[in-house]
């Protein structure tokens, strides 16, 4: 049985919400439905990150909720929602994954005009910023420059360190027994802007003092991605060297290749934490602020 009371509550908070707002409401889930529903298409990597950042703005729209200032006018209104409209024409009829990743930006943008006018963007500007992370530098990064060289010079280094005899033809890794094509997927794009994205949402969500370590963080980041695939790339020669089919698919397209991402996240996780206690010692972490009580 519902008390009389929270039902006026509720009501009163309804009653005070503006149309626009509203309306901006109802548009915003329902973006995020679509887009979820199209990524997932992609990979279960893709969908995951979409679900994450998806998260940090709806947490970062409600940690400043009464401090936005939501007014427009006509002209805005219309820009928004004509980039709203557009937005969704081409998403049901060509879900590219290019503009998938362009999508979320797009849209946001719209919805700032609705919401908020040009004058508002500044309001939104950390929400934009993962937007543009959540998907943009990969086109540009990965279709632009080609590190599967690096990738090759590396895992080999790591299997003549530990004493293999290996060599280098071109883009294989050649070893007595075997050798691997490293194709420019396997050059570790995917996990180095993996970790470039998880950066993005520690320094917006645990922001650090200095403009330098807002600097380093993603470059040390993307190292870290860079390094775990190398070692990647060097099990897999050394699989392929062996005859053993079955570990390189577990390794390479199974669950095996899971562990190296976890293992990326991991390391950058700790390694951001220990920057916030060398950057104050007593501060915690938001969510485990209750563990001590």
């Amino acid at each position: 049985m519902k008390s009389p009371l929270l039902e006026r509550s509720f009501i009163k908070r309804f009653s005070n919400l503006k149309l626009n707002q509203l309306l901006v409401l109802g548009i915003v889930s329902g973006l995020i439905a679509i887009h979820l529903s199209l990524t997932i298409h992609h990979g279960m990597s893709l969908f995951l990150w979409s679900i994450l950042f998806s998260l940090a703005i709806l947490f970062l729209i409600g940690q400043k909720r009464s401090q936005l200032n939501v007014s427009s006018n006509i002209f805005c209104t219309l820009l928004g929602l004509s980039l709203i409209t557009i937005t969704l024409v081409q998403l049901c009829l060509s879900p590219s994954y290019l503009f998938l990743g362009f999508s979320p930006l797009i849209s946001a943008l719209g919805l700032i005009l609705m919401a908020s006018g040009y004058q508002g963007l500044k309001q939104y500007k950390q929400e934009l910023i993962l937007l543009f992370f959540w998907q943009i530098p990969f086109f540009f990064l990965s279709y632009a420059i080609d590190i599967t060289s690096f990738t090759v010079k590396f895992a080999t280094y790591i299997l003549w360190y530990f004493g293999y005899r290996v060599t280098i033809h071109g883009f294989y890794i050649v070893l007595p027994a075997g050798s691997i094509n490293v194709y420019g997927g396997c050059s570790g794009w995917d996990t180095i802007l993996s970790l470039l994205r998880l950066s993005v949402v520690f320094l917006i969500l645990f922001p650090l003092a200095g403009i330098k370590k807002r600097i380093i963080v993603p470059l040390i980041f993307m190292l870290i991605g860079f390094v775990i695939n190398g070692f990647r790339v060097a099990l897999m020669a050394i699989l392929t060297a062996a005859q053993n089919q079955q570990a390189f698919e577990y390794w390479h397209t199974g669950k095996g290749s899971l562990i190296f991402s976890m293992i990326g996240i991991s390391l950058s996780s700790l390694f951001y934490y220990l920057l916030i206690l060398r950057e104050n010692p007593e501060t915690k972490l938001p969510y485990l602020e209750g563990l001590d009580r």
